[in-house]
């Protein structure tokens, strides 16, 4: 008998540890790579997976050309623009999802709409009618690369102003903005737009003027204030979520920048431009992902 209690009471233990070490992942949102809380979550399976195909989809860029590789460009923004949305309809709900794709999407093809037709707050600047249908003069693809970035730049102010709040919009807006410096010199490159008056310009990127990165941060600021204060109205599910998706595609598309532009685009002042920008945010970003919690 006492055999018997003495076994029942240590399956009992055994028991009570494994409840307790499994409710103690199950409470950790954001676990070290390579633990059993760090596999991917089943709610952010789709994201992820049209996550790895927007970065293959980014891999094979520089490896096509012509109308290939605008239909890659496309493609590619359609993709990451699925993941984050399909990551915030997963994580915070279908209020919160329409409310981003509004303010971003709607706010990026207002930005870009005056912007055509006025100069303002871009300079002037026209589209070839290499990336698709258009709307107001704006191709329709390029809204939705407002949101695909709009969305882990968000995530990224988030992370970086915990204790300071406060400053979400002018971090999140340099979160954003700063991928400019890659993004233009890349696309008017591909001829899918230019300027018609360039004036002033970084060193060793002569054919976008300084003011457009101005007019980036501003929009870019204003979009991520409005976010802010919108979304903050929006009941969103409780619990912390597991945003490493969106947080790997914003570091992702800058480590791909910087080593696109030295190897293969053969840019290496927008790669130090860009790093130096971008990685503003990116490297703290990554230093802070790597601090144990």
């Amino acid at each position: 008998m006492i055999r018997q209690d003495a076994s029942r009471h240590e399956l009992c233990d055994r028991t009570s540890r494994r409840r307790l070490v499994l409710s103690h992942k199950s409470r950790d949102p954001v676990a070290t790579p390579g633990s059993a809380a760090s596999a991917v979550d089943p709610t952010t399976a789709v994201p992820a997976v049209l996550a790895a195909a927007t970065v293959l989809a980014q891999i094979a860029y520089p490896l096509v050309s012509g109308d290939g590789r605008n239909s890659l460009t496309v493609a590619t923004v359609l993709l990451f623009f699925a993941a984050s949305v399909t990551h915030a309809l997963a994580t915070r709900g279908p209020r919160f999802t329409a409310a981003l794709v509004a303010v971003t999407a709607g706010g990026g093809l207002l930005a870009e709409a005056v912007g055509t037709h006025t100069g303002v707050p871009f300079g002037r600047y026209t589209y070839a009618g290499t990336l698709g249908p258009q709307l107001l003069a704006v191709p329709v693809v390029i809204p939705l690369a407002w949101t695909m970035m709009a969305y882990p730049a968000l995530l990224v102010g988030r992370q970086l102003t915990q204790r300071r709040p406060g400053a979400l919009p002018l971090v999140a807006g340099l979160a954003l903005a700063s991928w400019d410096l890659f993004l233009d010199p890349q696309m008017v490159a591909a001829g899918h737009w230019g300027w018609l008056d360039i004036g002033a310009t970084l060193p060793g990127v002569p054919d976008v003027p300084v003011g457009n990165y101005f007019g980036w941060l501003a929009t870019a600021v204003l979009m991520m204030a409005v976010l802010a204060r919108v979304l903050a109205r929006v009941p969103t599910p409780a619990g912390p979520s597991d945003d490493r998706v969106p947080m790997a595609l914003y570091l992702w598309t800058y480590a791909s920048s910087v080593l696109a532009n030295v190897a293969f685009f053969h840019r290496p002042a927008v790669a130090v431009i860009g790093g130096i920008g971008m990685g503003l945010v990116a490297v703290p970003l990554a230093l802070a992902l790597r601090r144990p919690r």
